[in-house]
């Protein structure tokens, strides 16, 4: 038997709220993008440390829609959202 191990870009509860906030998505909309329930991410929010497995499907949900976590840096962890291309550009193709 082996066990995974996760490495995870660790985020905090309340840069899961801010990213929330940043895109409009209420708790269910994080849930469901994340696949996990929603009482996962309500304990999340509130403190509870999640499995790296669920925090990992958080974060890729939230990154997926184009949030960026910020690191602590001295100065707090927080979170923007990514710049968008304009279209016709690499990355940006309108095709």
């Amino acid at each position: 038997m082996y066990s995974r191990e996760y490495i995870v870009l660790m985020i905090t509860a309340v840069q899961s709220k801010m990213a929330r906030a940043a895109l409009g998505w209420g708790v269910r909309d994080l849930a469901r993008e994340a696949n996990v329930g929603v009482s996962t991410v309500t304990r999340f929010e509130a403190g509870a440390e999640p499995i790296p497995a669920t925090l990992e499907a958080i974060r890729r949900a939230l990154e997926a829609a184009g949030v960026e976590f910020i690191p602590e840096n001295g100065g707090g962890p927080g979170v923007r959202l990514k710049k968008a291309l304009p279209v016709g550009t690499a990355d940006g193709s309108d095709s």
